[in-house]
């Protein structure tokens, strides 16, 4: 499964409503488990608000909710695709 790091911020003009936000987080979960992957939220503190870090399948179920979520446009994201320890041992093995 791919792994996927999100670093997120809450968007200054809609900041009024992050009392919101645990449900569009649940309903996030729920859009990412339909796909068949899982995610873990952390609130963070500094230059982003919170960041996501997500197993998924396929790239482009990815893509699609993280289309999703941004047409709520409450939030703005920053991915990062990452591959574990061994995974990028064996990929630099290669080389």
């Amino acid at each position: 499964m791919a792994k996927l790091i999100f670093q997120g911020h809450h968007l200054p003009f809609r900041i009024r409503n992050v009392k919101d936000a645990p449900r569009r987080i649940e309903d996030t979960h729920k859009k990412i488990g339909e796909a068949g992957g899982k995610m873990q939220l952390y609130y963070t503190l500094g230059e982003y608000d919170f960041v996501l870090v997500v197993e998924m399948p396929k790239d482009e179920d990815m893509t699609r909710i993280l289309l999703w979520l941004g047409s709520l446009g409450n939030v703005r994201t920053a991915t990062m695709k990452a591959w574990t320890e061994s995974e990028g041992s064996k990929i630099i093995s290669q080389l």
